[in-house]
């Protein structure tokens, strides 16, 4: 009997293979691809892996074209970035063929189904899937991984239809739509651009950019802060009404209270409680490492994973703030106690383990936890989110901390002025979680009745703040709010946003001129595109299909309908979006002044090439061009003896002159010379000058084409 268990990732596979049998072989197939060998119950058992997915969503005929009509095909067929895929896939197809049965032991999410269900039903053939069972696990230790096999179920197929819904949908509203508006540009400015949409992109870059307005419309308003500096203790008073925005009001407390004493008139104790944080999810994780280390989400998913792939914390694209007892907590606060600093705490938990649960339940996978299997070694990012997963972790079955506030009113012929203090009398928790301040001030010694003398009275003029802009954290917590995208996929929307220059900036996200203008311009011409409503209600009928309120092709048909209605508008609105749209991108490449013509230095794409290069915008009266490496980024500094730009790029990260000739014998800007006509059209052929070399293009592009080398046209000549 032959049995085929198919998993997401080679490591995965590794620690399923470890756990069945510790004495399962390794073996390679045509020298590339790890698997492995056991057997275990009388069964032979071939463990193989994919990397994420196989198969990709493409068009059945143009993908350079708007289409609805669309198939899986291998991942490696549908994109050269995907070659190194095609190794693995070979590899399931043939070591899965004509097995008896078979076990998706993929990640227990959608996408990790949906990987699992492709490999199954293209690689291995469609009558796999009959002789196909599931494994379900939250964490790669051998004691999950053992139950997981013992206690198979069936493909939730509900997330199969899920997970397939989400890729049409995200193919409709982000390929389709990015190539109509790309096609309106190329339609009436002749020039082809790389632009990017998408069903929670879009909506998302729109959240941004009208923070970014509300932070440019805000008109501050001044106010002013009344406080006093007591010669006892140095002790800073302030008054009771806060930010006053009446000047002569703010004129009439200082003039009265200016040389006088302050009289304490009372003074309240209180005692409060603070409870222990609730315990990780993922977007919980993301917060508090970025208030922590700075991290980004993504920066934090990618340490997350690995150290679940490692064994060594559990599934982390989880919503749930709910510890089950299942898990096991004295076993893993057992085997966490080898660990000396970790032993300090755990040795003074209580003896009834029950953990501060929050809200949130995910019933496919607990809180992030660590498994209780100690790491050997890892990198600095990921030591501390694992330092960051077993506190919290201990944390929540401590009890409340415990504080006492002191506040103090105070009089000043007539008007009032406060302190407070806070101070602890019961770390509990907090003692366990390096990583909270704990209140902690030192209570002064008066009492309601004290006269003290006043060292300074200040007024502070100030004004009030426009709204914070975004971080990436609260980005998060901001889409999350909104149900718009998903746990597992919000960090990479903003990583794309990033990609697509759309955005910078790392403490504080900023919106470039690119960005703000596309939200603009769809919002005048296709409005639901950047409408959070369309995005949210898309999302509540996914989760739909996983509790049998509603079916993929339903939702399929809706989507299709709306991008049709969008695609329409985009059509209707051809000429206004392709020309907002071009002026845009133009405006936010602008990269410097040309040395020929006065024009603007224009980064440009070149879809001949794939590259991008540096043109005027004086373009064809003016000729001036520069080639630029892959990765480039222009920098605030110009250069001292021409004034281009400087440029930053390779790795490791080199800086020059936008002008390769810069510095040489001859700085003069090179000049094309006409050498003939052209072949196609019957214009100038002229010979110009790039980064790679002279070539031979002519003077009608781009709506000419024609270019050769040097080489080619002397072959001609002849």
């Amino acid at each position: 009997m032959h049995e085929i268990i198919v998993c997401e990732k080679p490591s995965s596979a590794e620690k399923i293979a470890k756990a069945l049998s510790p004495s399962a072989k390794k073996k390679v197939y045509n020298k590339k691809v790890k698997y492995w060998e056991l057997t275990r119950d009388s069964k032979d058992i071939t463990v193989v892996s994919g990397v994420g997915h196989l198969y990709s969503l493409v068009p059945k005929k143009n993908k350079y074209r708007v289409s609805f009509d669309l198939h899986w095909v291998p991942s490696h067929e549908a994109s050269k970035s995907s070659a190194f895929t095609k190794n693995y896939l070979n590899a399931i197809k043939k070591l899965g063929k004509n097995a008896d049965s078979y076990i998706h032991a993929c990640d227990y999410d959608v996408e990790g189904t949906l990987i699992g269900y492709n490999a199954l039903k293209y690689a291995c053939g469609q009558d796999s899937l009959a002789k196909a069972s599931r494994m379900k696990f939250s964490a790669l230790t051998k004691k999950d991984i053992l139950d997981a096999y013992e206690n198979r179920i069936d493909i939730d197929m509900n997330q199969v239809d899920n997970g397939i819904a989400r890729h049409v949908l995200d193919y409709y509203f982000g390929m389709n739509i990015s190539i109509a508006l790309s096609d309106s540009v190329k339609k009436n400015k002749h020039r082809f651009l790389k632009l990017s949409v998408g069903r929670v992109q879009t909506p998302t870059l729109s959240i941004l950019v009208d923070r970014e307005k509300e932070i440019r419309d805000f008109v501050p308003e001044p106010y002013w802060n009344i406080r006093a500096i007591l010669d006892f203790e140095d002790i800073e008073i302030k008054h009771v009404d806060g930010n006053i925005f009446d000047k002569a009001r703010a004129e009439e407390i200082f003039n009265k209270c200016e040389g006088k004493d302050a009289t304490v008139d009372e003074i309240t104790f209180t005692n409060s409680k603070t409870k222990p944080p609730v315990p990780f999810n993922l977007s919980g994780l993301q917060a508090e490492a970025y208030s922590v280390f700075g991290f980004s989400p993504k920066r934090t998913q990618v340490a997350a994973q690995n150290l679940y792939s490692a064994g060594y914390t559990s599934y982390p694209r989880t919503s749930s703030q709910k510890l089950p007892e299942s898990i096991g907590f004295k076993d893993i606060f057992r085997q966490l106690s080898k660990n000396g600093e970790f032993k300090q705490h755990i040795d003074k938990l209580p003896d009834m383990l029950i953990p501060h649960n929050g809200k949130k339940d995910d019933p496919a996978h607990p809180p992030i936890h660590p498994t209780g299997i100690l790491p050997a070694k890892l990198s600095k990012d990921e030591q501390k989110i694992y330092n960051l997963i077993v506190y919290r972790f201990i944390a929540v079955f401590f009890e409340a901390a415990k504080f006492e506030s002191m506040r103090a009113t105070l009089d000043i012929e007539g008007e009032k002025f406060k302190f407070n203090r806070r101070r602890v009398t019961h770390k509990g928790w907090m003692e366990h979680y390096p990583f909270k301040k704990i209140d902690n001030d030192k209570f002064p010694d008066v009492t309601e009745g004290d006269v003290m003398s006043v060292k300074d009275l200040i007024s502070d003029e100030k004004e009030t703040k426009p709204p914070a802009r975004y971080n990436q954290a609260s980005l998060i917590k901001e889409l999350e709010k909104k149900n718009l995208g998903t746990k597992a996929t919000r960090a990479d929307i903003i990583d794309k946003l990033y990609d697509r220059k759309y955005i910078n900036g790392t403490q504080q996200i900023e919106v470039n001129q690119l960005g703000e203008n596309m939200i603009d311009t769809l919002g005048v011409y296709c409005k639901d595109l950047t409408s959070e409503e369309l995005t949210r209600d898309f999302e509540i009928k996914l989760e739909g299909i996983e509790n049998n309120t509603a079916s993929r092709d339903k939702i399929i048909d809706d989507g299709e309908k709306e991008v049709k209605a969008i695609l329409g508008d985009i059509d209707k609105n051809s000429k206004e979006i392709g020309t907002k749209l071009y002026e845009a991108y133009q405006e936010s490449n602008i990269v410097g002044t040309c040395p020929n013509c006065g024009g603007n230095l224009v980064k440009r794409y070149s879809a001949k090439t794939k590259g991008s290069f540096v043109g005027c915008s004086n373009y064809p009266d003016c000729t001036t061009i520069y080639s630029i490496p892959k990765g480039t980024n222009f920098l605030k500094k110009k250069c001292e003896k021409c004034g281009l730009p400087i440029i930053s790029f390779g790795k490791p990260r080199q800086r020059a002159c936008l002008d390769a000739n810069c510095g040489k014998e001859s700085t003069k800007p090179y000049e094309p010379k006409e050498v003939g006509e052209c072949p196609q059209c019957g214009k100038k052929l002229l010979r110009r000058s790039g980064r790679f070399g002279e070539f031979i293009g002519c003077s009608g592009f781009p709506k000419c084409r024609f270019t050769c080398s040097v080489d080619e046209l002397e072959q001609k000549l002849k």
